[in-house]
C-alpha cells in the first residue's frame, strides 16, 4: 500500500491557509495535510480540518523540518503572512542561524528562497503558493464592484507602472495613487498600513490602490493577495478602486470580496 501524498503547510495568518486546505481537499482527494502553526499567527480553528499539527515560533526552522519529515511530507507550501512585529521578535534556532549567516541581503525573496533550499536538502519540495488555487487568479478586465471610470483606469495604469518599478527595486508591491500622484508606497509595514497612510493623505477622494507581482516573481512565496481584509481596509481609508495584476494575484474568499465591494462601492480591475 502506497503512502498518501503528504503536504506540509507553513501557515501564517488570515484566510489564505484555510482557502488552501479547502481547495486541496477538493482537487486532491486523499491528500494528507499537516500544518506548521505559528504562535500569535495561525488561526487555531484550522486544526480541525487537517491531519497533523505542531505549534512553533517563527525562526524554528529545524523544528519545522523535523515535524514535516516525521509526518512523511515530501512537499510543502507557504500560505498566509507573518506579521512584521513577529519577524523582528525572531528567536532563531541553530538551523535558522546558519541560514541567516549565508544570506547577505535579507528580504522576502532571499530569506524564503533560502528556506526552500533548506527544505530541499531534506527531500521536501516547496510548491508554488498558488497550488490548487489557479481558479482564484482573475484574468484581465473588470473583476468585481462597480466598473472603473476612465479617470480610475488612467490612475490604474499609472499606479501599475509605479508599483512594478517599486517591486523591481524590492521595496514593495503596492502603491496608493490619486490623479497621477503617488500618495504611499508599501515597504516592510505591509499593504494595509500603506492603504491607511495613502487614505489619510488623499483625504478619501478618488484614491486607488495598485498591487502587482515582482518581475520574475517566485510564486513559491510572497504571492500578491487581495481578500476581505483588503477591501475592508480600503473602504475605511476611502480607497474606492483597486488595480491588480491579471493571472498573478490571488482573490481569496471571492464571494465575500464581491459582497464587500458591492456594499462599499469598491472597484477591482485586473490589468495585464
Amino acid at each position: 500500500m502506497t503512502s498518501p501524498r503528504t503536504i506540509g503547510i507553513i501557515a501564517g495568518n488570515g484566510v489564505y491557509p484555510r482557502t488552501f486546505v479547502e481547495a486541496a481537499r477538493r482537487k486532491s482527494p486523499g491528500v494528507k495535510l499537516v500544518v506548521a502553526a505559528f504562535e500569535n499567527e495561525t488561526n487555531p480553528d484550522l486544526k480541525e480540518s487537517v491531519d497533523g499539527w505542531e505549534w512553533m515560533r517563527v525562526g524554528q526552522l529545524g523544528k519545522l523540518i523535523k515535524f514535516f519529515k516525521s509526518q512523511g511530507a515530501t512537499e510543502s507550501v507557504m500560505v498566509g503572512q507573518i506579521a512584521p512585529k513577529n519577524l523582528f521578535d525572531l528567536r532563531p534556532d541553530l538551523r535558522t542561524l546558519m541560514l541567516l549567516a549565508r544570506v547577505k541581503e535579507r528580504n522576502a525573496e532571499t530569506l524564503f528562497g533560502a528556506i526552500g533550499d533548506e527544505l530541499a536538502k531534506d527531500g521536501i519540495t516547496l510548491l508554488p503558493a498558488t497550488t490548487f488555487l489557479e481558479d482564484l487568479l482573475p484574468g484581465p478586465g473588470h473583476v468585481c464592484g462597480p466598473e472603473m471610470k476612465k479617470r480610475q483606469l488612467d490612475d490604474a495604469a499609472f499606479g501599475f507602472r509605479i508599483a512594478k518599478e517599486s517591486s523591481r527595486l524590492d521595496i514593495g508591491q503596492s502603491v496608493v495613487v490619486r490623479h497621477g500622484t503617488v500618495l504611499a508606497v508599501e515597504a516592510f509595514e505591509g499593504t494595509n498600513a500603506c492603504i491607511k497612510r495613502g487614505g489619510e493623505l488623499g483625504r478619501g477622494k478618488d484614491i486607488l490602490l495598485a498591487k502587482v507581482s515582482k518581475p520574475n516573481q517566485d510564486f513559491r512565496f510572497d504571492v500578491p493577495v487581495v481578500g476581505p481584509l483588503t477591501i475592508e481596509t480600503c473602504a475605511a481609508a476611502g480607497v474606492r478602486a483597486i488595480a491588480i495584476e491579471a493571472h498573478r494575484t490571488l482573490l481569496l474568499d471571492k464571494p465575500e470580496v464581491e459582497r464587500l465591494c458591492r456594499e462599499h462601492g469598491v472597484s477591482v480591475h485586473a490589468l495585464e
